[in-house]
């Protein structure tokens, strides 16, 4: 039965990596693979798998789909009104160095990204500016999935870490604790990794060493102190903002300005007054999130019960899919985008124009997502997922530390998900400690941490984060394109480049390398903070 409940996973490796399926067309036929194990060999009734499939498309289109294309839609306004040409301006007036752009957008403001909205925003809006800026779009993806693969579990005010609390009935200030311990060596070198992606190697820390180390140390060591006193909600959004802070401080102090990363761009002087016009999209993203989030309930409590609950999954247990309608980050982006767009004088229509284009823009990003949200919910409420990680509680015995961040890994690779997988295999983390040692409420936060902390590693190699990508550079590719006037084969290859095959290919060694390192922290860590 294990490997029949592998069958989806399996085809969407086989099929994107191997044989080069577009990602619209592999996901599709791992929904009908998933619908099939689902109902022949794991004996469910076809009806209510598909009310679960079907439950999947309203997850897919409200918040995900909403959020992806709110990012994409801000990103290309901003590039229609030639705000982007100003925004480029700013932050090579930072620094000229392009490994130092990077570590400000893909570490520093991807993470703001992630612990304010989550949902891709993290991945699609730093990896489409840093296309704008004349990065290479495959780089550009692969930088920006690295970089989430740490803050994850905070993200969206840390909902992936207090649903897993809420979930298991651990305390979220200890699990917030030990999801830092677990993550504290992976949040110094994920920069390090940004760094070498854009730089092609090693070499490319020559003179960038000491500020992609700060950059690293502006995370790991503010999220520690937070989350050891305040709770998990502040744990990414606070070092965030730590995180820029150092980079621009380190720019100024270290002076660097290396002609083999020197990014080119008009110069002049931007006045604070039209940085902030050219900014205001973004600025306005971040005033609307923060006061809508559950950090300011006076607005949140209210907005929050402009919901609808709908009965779609009819299976035992099944639960009523809520939408929410005005406390969402995409309603919220969409709001910014559209006043931000007002104060850079562009007409309504105009901006509906970029809309449009938008949508069609995105439309095999539209079909992959909701494939995979689909393939997740049947292989969820079929029981293939929990077969699976089952299976592997059962063969590792006491070395299951070792392997136990796989789950939580597996669980974002099916849904894309921090808290997803936090749903889907939090309890099974919880059982397995109570397994190895009954009664040993620590080693059963630590193992639930372990799931928070390495579903950021799956999420990085996750169909749909990678769909998300593409959705977000691809329009900001054939922008660039026609900008520059690139030559139509040098185009191609641009294009082909950023191909969901090429990019799982190019990810996966980073997804090893981060399982591993996880494996070995959980392992070893329980005999040293436990």
């Amino acid at each position: 039965m294990v490997i029949l409940a592998l069958l989806p996973i399996l085809w969407l490796i086989v099929g994107l990596a191997i044989f080069k399926v577009p990602a619209w067309k592999a996901c599709s036929i791992a929904v009908i693979i998933s619908f099939i194990v689902a109902v022949v060999p794991f004996g469910k009734e076809a009806g209510i798998m598909a009310s679960g499939a079907l439950e999947g498309v309203a997850l897919a289109i409200w918040p995900i789909l909403l959020v992806i294309t709110a990012a994409i839609f801000t990103y290309n306004l901003v590039v229609h009104t030639k705000a982007m040409d100003t925004i480029k301006t700013m932050l090579t007036s930072v620094s000229p160095d392009m490994r130092i752009i990077s570590l400000l957008l893909a570490w520093g403001f991807g993470a703001f990204m992630e612990g304010m909205a989550g949902f891709g925003t993290a991945v699609a809006i730093p990896a489409a500016m840093m296309v704008g800026l004349g990065f290479n779009p495959l780089k550009s993806i692969l930088a920006c999935l690295v970089a989430n693969s740490v803050p994850t579990t905070f993200g969206s005010i840390a909902i992936p870490t207090t649903t897993l609390a809420s979930l298991t009935g651990l305390d979220p200030l200890s699990l917030g604790k030990f999801i830092t311990y677990q993550l504290f060596i992976l949040d110094i070198l994920s920069p390090f990794f940004v760094v070498m992606i854009m730089g092609s190697g090693v070499k490319a820390l020559k003179g960038v060493f000491l500020p992609t180390l700060f950059a690293g140390l502006a995370l790991a060591l503010p999220e520690l102190l937070i989350t050891s006193t305040l709770g998990p909600e502040l744990a990414v959004i606070a070092p965030s903002i730590i995180i820029m802070g150092v980079i621009v401080i380190c720019a100024k102090v270290f002076k660097i300005d290396d002609p083999e990363y020197r990014v080119e761009a008009e110069a002049h002087n931007v006045s604070s007054n039209e940085g902030i016009v050219a900014a205001m999209p973004f600025i306005l993203i971040f005033i609307l999130l923060i006061i809508t989030s559950n950090l300011v309930p006076a607005i949140n409590g209210p907005l929050n019960t402009i919901r609808t609950s709908v009965s779609i999954y009819q299976g035992v247990g099944a639960k009523p899919y809520t939408f929410v309608w005005i406390a969402t980050p995409g309603i919220m982006i969409f709001l910014s985008a559209f006043i931000g767009g007002a104060v850079q004088k562009t007409g309504f229509g105009e901006m509906l124009g970029v809309l449009g284009s938008t949508f069609k823009g995105l439309k095999f990003t539209y079909i992959t997502i909701i494939a995979v949200v689909m393939t997740a919910k049947l292989m969820t409420y079929s029981g293939m997922t929990a077969e699976i990680a089952g299976a592997l509680v059962a063969a590792t015995g006491t070395m299951y530390p070792a392997f136990a961040p796989l789950v939580g890994a597996l669980g974002a690779f099916i849904t894309g998900s921090g808290t997803n997988s936090n749903v889907l295999f939090g309890p099974l983390q919880t059982a397995a400690a109570q397994q190895m040692s009954p009664g040993n409420s620590q080693l059963a936060l630590w193992l639930a941490a372990c799931n928070s902390a390495s579903a950021g590693i799956g999420k990085m190699f996750s169909p749909q984060s990678i769909a998300i990508g593409i959705g977000a550079v691809a329009p900001a590719l054939e922008a660039y394109i026609k900008e520059n006037k690139v030559e139509e084969g040098k185009a191609d290859e641009l294009r082909k480049s950023i191909w969901a095959n090429v990019i799982m290919q190019k990810i996966a060694k980073y997804f090893v390398f981060y399982i591993i390192i996880a494996g070995i922290c959980c392992y070893f860590g329980q005999s040293i903070f436990l």
